[in-house]
């Protein structure tokens, strides 16, 4: 390979990843109002199993289409997918049920240690290393971070325990995914990923006795739900995950409470407020140092077509 194409390569392989940065960021800041959206039409814990479920079936039927689904994966990593299925099925559960109990903009707050919770397993557990500017720019990100999410309150309360112990376990499930899984053929790792999700969350919602039926308008809000905030996002979160260090993926995630405050500009007509403004300009200032300080990625892997050559 001549340096020139070499050069082509990897400014099209960071032109992919920033795209799928900003299309991951957009996505995620809609977590929590997600969850709240369900909360009228069926109950916090089963509608995270259903959303679960349709992600599941939306990327099983894709794989069985694509004959590239392969059960020797599941075999070869059960254990992975256990922890990773229980951690995620926990945290989601927790985030739905919180909802009933605090309002999305302090649960977005709360949510936001997941930046401190990411940085320390990462920097840690996975003995990732930032680099001075990386360090500061972090530090600013996540002071922008809070500003923006900060309002006003009693936040020792149930729901807010529940976040926080939410926000540590889908932390947790990430460093396990870096550190075990990035070997893993990825459409093999998302769909066992959900359906070992699904099966715990079914399992959570039976031991309950809160199985229900939803209604045709919960349905179409369920299929929404499941398209954007698992299939989409989470495809987004995963596919990034590899190409970056999770140290950096999250001080990336800093921007979303700034998506956030733009989606209510665009969808609610709703102005940044000066504390917004502020936070945001903290947010971006600690990104852009971040990133400015880290090497260029790699050209980016085929993760969805050649992957499935790894696995038998």
């Amino acid at each position: 390979m001549t340096i020139r194409s070499r050069t082509a390569e990897v400014q099209f392989a960071n032109i992919n990843t920033s795209l799928l940065m900003v299309i991951l960021i957009l996505v995620d800041s809609m977590h929590f109002v997600f969850a709240r959206l369900l909360l009228p039409y069926i109950s916090p814990g089963v509608s995270a199993m259903y959303v679960l479920g349709i992600g599941t079936v939306e990327v099983g039927v894709y794989g069985l289409l694509t004959r590239r689904l392969r059960l020797a994966v599941l075999r070869r990593h059960w254990l992975f997918f256990v922890v990773v299925g229980l951690l995620v099925a926990a945290s989601t559960n927790i985030n739905y049920e919180a909802v009933a109990f605090i309002d999305a903009g302090t649960a977005t707050l709360l949510g936001k240690t997941g930046i401190v919770f990411g940085l320390c397993l990462s920097l840690f557990w996975l003995k990732e290393r930032l680099t001075r500017q990386q360090l500061i720019g972090a530090a600013i990100a996540i002071v922008g971070a809070f500003i923006i999410a900060f309002q006003p309150g009693d936040y020792l309360r149930f729901g807010s325990v529940l976040v926080l112990a939410s926000t540590l376990m889908y932390a947790l499930h990430t460093a396990v995914v870096k550190r075990y899984g990035d070997d893993i053929d990825f459409l093999n790792f998302f769909f066992f990923r959900l359906l070992a999700t699904t099966a715990f969350l079914f399992l959570i919602s039976v031991s309950r006795h809160s199985l229900e039926a939803p209604s045709a308008v919960a349905w179409v809000f369920l299929v929404l739900v499941g398209t954007v905030d698992v299939v989409i996002s989470r495809t987004l979160f995963y596919v990034t995950l590899r190409q970056l260090t999770m140290s950096l993926l999250t001080i990336i995630l800093t921007l979303s409470p700034v998506s956030a405050v733009l989606w209510s500009l665009l969808l609610f007509r709703t102005f940044p407020t000066p504390q917004q403004l502020l936070g945001g300009a903290f947010v971006l200032t600690g990104v852009v140092m971040a990133m400015r300080s880290s090497p260029q990625p790699s050209a980016v892997r085929p993760i969805l077509r050649d992957d499935a050559r790894r696995e038998p």
